[in-house]
């Protein structure tokens, strides 16, 4: 599986990335904000995303919305309680931060699964 991940700490994107890898998946990049995150997505596209709801004070909402016009699932994984996220962050499926590196994998791959 290839998984882009969206997340503006350096030291939480590569130990997500790690944990990924680990179990097999692909990180196809790692992006801190939205503008990288949208190139990212054009480029490479992906089969999932791990997606930070707050990138330096910037709500990934477009990103959200981007991955949904392609189709391309996405687990948001945050410090925020899911009820404080909205738009396309509001109905995704959600991982409080932080979290288990096991959860991680599998939410990730019930994503691929439409679990």
């Amino acid at each position: 599986m290839r998984v882009l991940i969206v997340e503006d700490e350096f030291l939480i994107a590569t130990g997500l990335a790690a944990v990924l890898q680990d179990a097999g998946c692909e990180i196809i990049g790692m992006a801190a904000s939205v503008p990288k995150s949208l190139r990212l997505l054009a480029l490479s596209g992906g089969d999932a995303a791990v997606l930070d709801a707050n990138l330096a004070g910037v709500s990934s909402e477009p990103v959200a919305a981007a991955l949904r016009q392609s189709d391309i699932p996405f687990i948001v994984l945050s410090g925020y309680a899911q009820g404080q996220l909205s738009g396309a962050l509001a109905d995704a499926p959600y991982l409080a931060k932080p979290c288990k590196g096991t959860d991680l994998v599998a939410a990730v791959f019930a994503l691929r699964r439409g679990a």
